[in-house]
């Protein structure tokens, strides 16, 4: 694509126009079905859950052995790590890749989610679900929402404050804006459960509760203030780029919608979307969000049938003339970073008085 912030109009051009709309995506979901790629893998879960658990218990286990000493650190790099992995795994809950029963997959993401890690399940999961509905529409997706950075020259022309400021050099700013991001999700799940309308607010809280006590009352315990101090904001830190680094590569950059700009389900996902090339190493790294095309086709398909999908989605979207966007790792930051570096070319023009 040469614009990564537009849709071609050829692209516009291939929405039906006989109200068979999403007619496309139901020839595609025909194929992934016959091929049994929505198919639950319970083996792969039971699995993967028991690793995360184990590492979870051996992180704590490994702190209380060392007690009061700098080698802490290297712990909580090692729990960064494993938080960063509870995340991916409530992810995949919420999208009820796991357990078929919507009852299950709550109670799973309330453990995994608030109290192993801090994070509301409930909010995240209503964040998430209007990504997929809207991914990278700039009225529709909180994910592209202009709070500190800004994501297309419309927003930047329209930014006041703290955002139009840091939106000149918001490239730069990216990463170290990540280490931010653990403490953000906990801030941000303390502000849901504000909202009258949010579900389950009392277990939400309650849980939320128990693992800040339990997760400074630990610390604090065991480590002098200094030490459980820099433990903190290591762990924090980590957990944050770790996540916000598997999110970045698969929609920033690609394509931004606006205000009526409108696209079938196939188009709006696909378009939108940017895969990142890698073996099995990076799936484990990354979640499978690295098959972020065919996830957004299917959010309920298992993360191991990702790999399997994509050459089947690959290829219809080939016969379709869809724009099917894949890159390597290194490729798909330095995209995400160049629309960033590009949006607040406007802001870097005017002088410093005049911004």
């Amino acid at each position: 694509m040469s614009n990564p912030t537009a849709i071609d109009d050829e692209d516009l051009s291939a929405i039906p126009k006989n109200g068979e709309r999403g007619s496309d995506f139901a020839r595609l979901s025909r194929r992934i079905t016959q091929a049994g790629l929505l198919d639950r893998r319970p083996g792969y879960y039971t699995a993967r859950l028991g690793l995360v658990a184990a590492a979870f218990v051996g992180g704590w286990t490994a702190f209380f052995a060392l007690g009061d000493s700098w080698y802490q650190l290297l712990v909580a790099v090692f729990l960064a790590v494993v938080f960063a992995q509870i995340g991916l795994v409530a992810h995949d809950l919420a999208h009820r890749q796991v357990f078929r029963s919507r009852r299950s997959s709550q109670i799973a993401g309330l453990v995994a989610g608030n109290l192993a890690i801090g994070m509301s399940y409930g909010w995240w999961m209503d964040k998430h679900t209007r990504h997929h509905a809207n991914p990278n529409h700039e009225d529709h997706d909180p994910d592209v929402s202009p709070d500190f950075l800004l994501w297309s020259p419309e927003q930047a022309a329209a930014s006041k404050g703290l955002p139009r400021f840091m939106g000149r050099w918001q490239a730069f700013l990216f990463f170290p804006l990540l280490t931010l991001e653990g403490f953000n999700l906990h801030v941000s799940s303390v502000r849901a459960l504000a909202r009258p309308t949010m579900r389950n607010r009392a277990v939400e809280a309650s849980l939320l509760v128990v693992h800040a006590v339990l997760y400074l009352g630990v610390l604090f315990a065991v480590l002098s203030p200094a030490k459980a101090v820099v433990f903190v904001l290591l762990h924090q830190a980590i957990f944050g780029v770790y996540l916000g680094c598997t999110f970045a590569p698969n929609h920033k950059g690609m394509p931004m919608l606006r205000g009526e700009d409108k696209l079938d389900f196939l188009r709006r996902q696909v378009l939108t979307s940017r895969n990142v090339r890698g073996g099995v190493l990076l799936d484990v790294v990354l979640g499978g969000l690295n098959y972020q095309i065919e996830h957004h086709l299917f959010p309920s398909m298992p993360m191991p049938n990702l790999r399997r999908a994509q050459p089947i989605v690959r290829a219809y979207c080939e016969e379709l003339g869809v724009d099917y966007l894949e890159s390597g790792i290194v490729s798909s930051y330095a995209q995400a970073l160049r629309h960033l570096h590009d949006v607040g070319e406007s802001l870097r023009a005017k002088s410093p008085a005049s911004v």
